[in-house]
């Protein structure tokens, strides 16, 4: 009798066992966030994403009760950083600040080892804004007709900076030298951070900026703007003209920035996330710093920035083709 139960209480703990490992996963998700949050920026520190995101990151800490790291990862134009969490775990403990160059740019001018509509989940949707033209103060261009004008004259003297190959002020460039039978040489570099610091030490002409890098120093009188890129004007910059006023009818480049998650983020993670960024971002001190830096909110669900990236991807590769902008 003794062998029998002994048999028994032995078959009944293997099910019992599975049952309990299987509740793991359960359990964990309904804990989440139990462990601080990795956000991963594709640009260096103190660019446009890292300004836009930290503050939003310290306002949904203060929601979900967990901190988030900062991990840049730049280079190729942040496409290293969107694939890296295109590959992370989707257990909602790796997300990314993205924006229109990696996830709908760089897409259309070269094979990437991920698909900005399968690879994703969206989260939050964070602003959006156009780029801005930027010289120092002491240069000869006063005004975008005056930068024309020096570039057609002298062309070898001229060149433009980036943030990197495949951005919204990459495609604005070859889309002006486009309209204007140019060709002036694009400089990219690793964020907008160090492309401002190369603009103001004299090492290239002009910069296509985020508004996010060059606020400080368009502020400060470092830098002057010429134009913006998108179809309104800044609220940060409400004196300076967009390329469409300045005579380049329908010119809009502008880009927007999101924060995702790896395809197949669990409902309970986003039901923790969706709704702690929403709050944070209807935060009056959040919304005045974001305006601050020259964007403009974006209040979408998830859902509808789906929709967005299939919308803009095609805006983009149909940018890409009139500006005949090929990889570098």
């Amino acid at each position: 009798m003794k062998k029998i139960l002994n048999r028994f209480n032995k078959t009944l703990a293997l099910p019992l066992a599975l049952i309990a490992l299987s509740a793991l996963p359960q359990i964990a998700l309904a804990q989440y966030p139990n462990k601080p949050i990795k956000m991963i920026i594709g640009y260096s520190a103190g660019g446009a994403a890292d300004k836009l995101i930290r503050p939003i990151a310290e306002r949904v800490t203060k929601i979900i009760g967990q901190p988030f790291i900062m991990e840049y990862r730049p280079g190729a134009g942040a496409t290293i950083a969107l694939d890296i969490t295109a590959k992370a775990d989707p257990d909602g403990y790796t997300l990314h600040i993205t924006d229109s160059g990696p996830m709908l740019i760089s897409p259309n001018l070269r094979k990437l080892p991920y698909d900005p509509l399968k690879d994703f989940t969206n989260i939050a949707a964070v602003a959006g804004g156009g780029t801005v033209i930027v010289v120092r103060p002491d240069s000869a261009a006063k005004d975008i007709k005056s930068l024309i004008a020096l570039a057609k004259k002298d062309p070898a003297k001229w060149s433009y900076g980036t943030s990197g190959i495949g951005g919204g002020g990459h495609l604005a460039g070859e889309l002006l030298n486009k309209l204007e039978n140019l060709n002036i040489t694009h400089v990219p570099y690793k964020g907008g951070n160090p492309a401002v610091v190369e603009v103001l030490g004299g090492h290239v002409p002009f910069l296509f900026s985020s508004l996010g890098a060059a606020a400080t120093q368009i502020e400060a009188g470092a830098l002057r703007p010429l134009a913006v890129t998108s179809m309104n004007r800044s609220v940060m910059l409400p004196n300076v003209p967009t390329l469409d006023e300045s005579g380049y009818k329908g010119f809009d480049t502008a880009i927007w920035f999101s924060v995702v998650g790896p395809k197949g983020l669990p409902t309970e993670v986003m039901a923790k996330l969706v709704p702690a960024f929403k709050e944070a971002m209807s935060d009056p001190a959040i919304i005045k710093g974001i305006q601050a830096d020259g964007y403009d909110m974006i209040p979408i669900t998830p859902a509808q920035m789906d929709a967005l990236v299939i919308k803009d991807l095609t805006k983009w590769g149909q940018i890409i083709k009139e500006a005949n902008v090929r990889d570098e």
